[in-house]
Parts: structure tokens; sequence; C-alpha cells
């Protein structure tokens, strides 16, 4: 079995490297290291991608021995693990996968339908695409290697994962009562990746508020200014003072 447009593929590189096409996975007949890595830069960059740019991401530090000499056989192995078609061109290559599902590219898909979601104050309908995106982002990419370009999907997984915990706690509020649970633990935890991101704080708020913790939640908003004083000499953006002020009206 070869990655023909005809065999449904999945490809997953958030976690373990997994390719199956039509049933049968075929990660174990890459080349080792370099196909492995080849093949997630392709599969990473859906597009034409030169030579040069190859081979800069496989050896960045330039240990190859020209270009030809660790590229051709690299090639040639790769295109017999996954078939002749499987990656087009010569001089400018590309990954033919037509109608794969690649789990980057759904995390990707899945976190612009919660937000869409989210802003049409549809809890049930962010809820699982909320989850989709967070499953798949929380997972490494890569372990164990280095390289400009996998530090940026590193970045891009973690940029879905904070957007994924944003919509998820924001949907388990939404939903209210035995989810309110859930969108403590989603603030929480956004809090404690991005402790200058002040969405964590306000979904935090309003939902320790709505399980009846509203002196806690007036508490969270204190640790709040104090971050943002101590770290950037700010205070709360509007909206953060906003669930403050509207707490306050409560406890009042």
């Amino acid at each position: 079995m070869t990655l023909v447009p005809a065999a449904p593929v999945r490809v997953q590189i958030c976690g373990p490297l997994v390719i199956e096409a039509g049933g049968d996975r075929l990660e174990g007949r890459l080349p080792g290291r370099q196909g492995r890595l080849a093949f997630t830069y392709l599969v990473t960059h859906r597009r034409e991608v030169s030579r040069d740019e190859l081979a800069d991401a496989l050896w960045p530090d330039g240990h190859a021995s020209g270009i030809d000499a660790g590229l051709n056989p690299l090639l040639s192995k790769l295109r017999k693990a996954l078939g002749s078609e499987a990656i087009e061109g010569r001089s400018t290559l590309r990954l033919n996968l037509p109608g794969a599902w690649v789990d980057m590219e759904a995390a990707t898909e899945a976190v612009h339908r919660a937000e869409s979601s989210v802003a049409q104050g549809d809890w049930v309908r962010a809820w699982g695409p909320s989850q989709v995106a967070l499953f798949i982002s929380e997972r490494e990419v890569l372990v164990g290697e280095d390289a400009p370009w996998i530090d940026d999907l590193r970045r891009q997984l973690a940029d879905i994962r904070l957007r994924a915990l944003e919509t998820y706690a924001a949907a388990e509020l939404g939903v209210g009562g035995a989810e309110l649970a859930g969108a403590v633990r989603a603030a929480r935890q956004l809090i404690r990746l991005a402790p200058l991101r002040e969405t964590g704080y306000c979904h935090l708020m309003d939902a320790l508020a709505a399980q009846g913790n509203v002196a806690e939640a007036l508490h969270v908003y204190s640790e709040l200014c104090d971050i943002l004083r101590d770290q950037l000499g700010l205070l709360p953006s509007p909206p953060a003072r906003a669930v403050y002020e509207r707490l306050l009206h409560v406890s009042g």
C-alpha cells in the first residue's frame, strides 16, 4: 500500500508519527530519522518546496555534503516507501496527499470552528471542536528534535492549545450547571500556561462566581492585578475590569 489518491490517508504528526493509508501503517517504511523529518516538513508545508529549502530544514547546521549527495538518495527512499507519485517535482517538491486528514490541520480547523461558535453564543456546538483541538495540541511534536521550523510548529501548537482552552472554558461556562467545574479547570490551566493572558482570569472569575464562590473570584482579579503590575507595570484591560466590577456589584 502507498499514498495513492484512492486510499484514505491519515497523518498524525503530534505525538508519535503515524501514516495510515487504506488501513495500512506506512511510517515504519520511512528511511530513518531524516525520512521522518523530511516527511513531516513536507506535510506541514503543503506547497511547493525548493530543494534548497528542504535541505536547509534537514541539515540546518550545514553537515550535508552537498544537497544532491544528501537529498537525492533520501527522496528516492521516500518515494519507494510512500509511492512514486507521493512526492511530485524535481527542482521543487510537493507532497501529494489529496483529501488527507492531517492532525495539525484538523486542530487548526477545529479551533476556528470553536471560536466561531463561541462568538455566536452556541456553547454546545463549540464544545466538540474545542475538545478536538485541545486533544491534538496537547501532544508534543518531534520530541528530541531541534530546528527553527520545528520551533515554529511547536509555537503554532501552543497557540492552538491556548485558544482551545479559551473556547472550552467559554463553552463549559455557557452550558453551566455541572459543566462549571470543567470551566474552572480549563481556566486554571490557561492561567498556568499563559499567566499574562487575561482571558483565563476572566473565565475563572465568571466560573467561580457561577459556582457561588464570588470572594474567590474577586481574589483571582487581585492576583491578575499583581502579576500585571509586577511584570509589566500595567493595569488589567477594560474587559477584565468589567468582570470585576460586575462581581463587585453581585457581592454588594
